[in-house]
């Protein structure tokens, strides 16, 4: 059974598969705040800081030649993010997304990404020595929204690439971020989930969008269709409430830590899964790295913005 606490002693190298975007946060006196975020990113960036010189991350991923491209692959490098899997696409940019948050920390969010450059990250002629090069790393991380950007073609791709590294015997950690505007239908989600669930080892579940694309009655009809597919570590993150986890037969209840007031629960999950990996690779219980989720996502959501300043 692939689990994360059987990688060795040696450091880990992983690899996080998905879109970073131009934000845009919405002010309410109606100006905009510019900076960069993306569910995968998010996670990078925060499980570098995390892992610090415990393991080594990269991110894959397709940017443009703009001068925003350069920016977030400076921002990247500043985070001790490795760019040498980051394709650059002459003439192409990437997306971008406006963040409104209301009163309660809310979110709700506008897109514009359909010509992104990551929608060819997998099948531009550059892309052939990037493929190759994934299943030699001990852990390769992607999410719903990497699965939904990437394409038809694209998504082949990576699903030749999870069961080539798992061959090799890497792990493979996968967030559900489901999100229904990325997708023509329910049914095409499902079809692309369920081809790449089965070679997934931790399971990093929102609750609500399980039930959103395969309507769960609960969360214990969540853990018994993963049961079923054989995932090994399964996590059901809940925003507030605790988070449910059921590792190789045993099953946890972790409490979410509770803040004074909420500003902003942009990348709450992202930073959740973050801190939980990085603990998970430097040995923790699945308990202990779920308290090191929480703590976290409670200092991301009291701060505007999907990435905090480093302490």
């Amino acid at each position: 059974m692939n689990t994360l606490n059987t990688l060795g002693p040696h450091t880990p190298r992983i690899a996080l598969i998905g879109e970073c975007m131009i934000e845009l946060q919405h002010r309410a006196d109606g100006s905009l705040r510019q900076s960069f975020g993306g569910d995968t990113l998010n996670t990078a960036v925060y499980l570098s800081r995390e892992l610090g010189g415990a393991g080594a991350v990269d991110y894959v991923t397709a940017l443009g030649d703009d001068s925003f491209s350069d920016a977030m692959c400076q921002g990247w490098a500043e985070e001790n993010i490795g760019l040498g899997m980051v394709q650059r696409l002459p003439g192409r940019l990437p997306g971008l997304y406006c963040i409104q948050t209301d009163a309660a920390g809310e979110r709700r969010f506008l897109y514009w990404r359909n010509e992104a450059a990551v929608r060819d990250c997998f099948t531009t002629p550059a892309a052939a020595p990037i493929l190759a090069a994934l299943p030699d790393y001990d852990v390769l991380y992607f999410s719903g929204i990497t699965l939904a950007v990437l394409g038809v073609k694209g998504r082949e791709k990576l699903l030749e690439t999870l069961i080539e590294a798992r061959q090799r015997d890497a792990r493979i950690v996968f967030d559900n971020n489901y999100r229904p505007r990325l997708w023509a239908s329910v049914e095409e989600a499902r079809a692309a989930y369920r081809s790449v669930l089965p070679y997934v080892d931790l399971a990093l579940l929102t609750v609500d969008d399980e039930q959103a694309l395969f309507h769960f009655s609960d969360c214990a009809a969540v853990f018994g269709a993963y049961e079923q597919i054989g995932t090994p570590e399964v996590v059901l993150k809940r925003g507030a409430e605790a988070c449910l986890i059921r590792c190789e037969g045993e099953s946890f209840e972790v409490p979410a830590q509770k803040v004074e007031r909420v500003v902003d629960t942009t990348a709450a999950g992202d930073s959740f899964s973050a801190a939980y990996l990085a603990a998970r690779l430097k040995g923790a219980s699945p308990v202990e790295a779920a308290e090191a989720g929480h703590r976290l996502a409670s200092r991301v959501i009291q701060v505007p913005g999907a990435l905090i300043p480093r302490a």
